[in-house]
């Protein structure tokens, strides 16, 4: 007779916050291919390693869990940066990144695609604006100065999302085959005047 190994009884030791930023990745990925109503959470839960049941644990609830991924998504950006607005010509830093980021060789950020994806969805719209004025408006809007500064941090957010669409996504002839150069030399005054008029 052959004796049977014995594996160990002891759990798998677990860390929450590894498991919760797996779950909100696997979320962003989903959601930006397939916007709010093309996911469930059973394949979120897939791409993550972990049950649908434990999504829940940790979210609630689909909205709660996109709500989430939004918030991440916005108090990250790549472009409405920190050092993009503290720098000394801000206009042409973020005209520069923004250009570069939406040029035909790079593939469009997970976040932009989270947003575009979801916004002709009236709940996961709503959801994605209450993250974006807490969030990327508020902050925009607080370090500009001069009149107009909530206005003005519109246009800004209006501006980028924009030029992501119209070059990026749609690939409008003069803009995507524009020499980024010439491109973000006609933005920059633009965004600097919003920015810092």
């Amino acid at each position: 007779m052959i004796k049977s190994r014995r594996t160990s009884t002891k759990p798998r030791p677990r860390n929450a916050a590894a498991t919760r930023d797996a779950i909100l990745l696997s979320a962003l990925r989903a959601f930006a291919d397939r916007g709010f109503d093309g996911v469930g959470l059973r394949e979120i839960a897939q791409g993550a390693g972990v049950t649908a049941m434990l999504v829940g644990h940790y979210f609630g609830s689909k909205e709660q869990l996109f709500s989430e991924v939004v918030a991440r998504a916005v108090t990250t950006p790549m472009i409405l940066n920190q050092d993009n607005i503290a720098s000394g010509k801000p206009g042409e830093a973020l005209a520069t990144a923004l250009v570069k980021m939406t040029g035909a060789e790079q593939k469009p950020q997970d976040g932009f695609l989270l947003f575009l994806h979801s916004a002709s969805i009236p709940h996961a719209a709503e959801i994605t604006r209450e993250q974006i004025e807490a969030h990327q408006y508020k902050w925009l809007a607080s370090v500009m100065r001069g009149p107009h500064a909530a206005e003005r941090a519109g246009l800004v957010l209006a501006i980028v999302a924009g030029v992501q669409i119209m070059r990026q996504m749609i690939g409008v002839a003069p803009l995507a085959k524009a020499d980024p150069r010439v491109l973000a030399k006609v933005l920059a005054p633009v965004l600097q005047q919003l920015i810092a008029p």
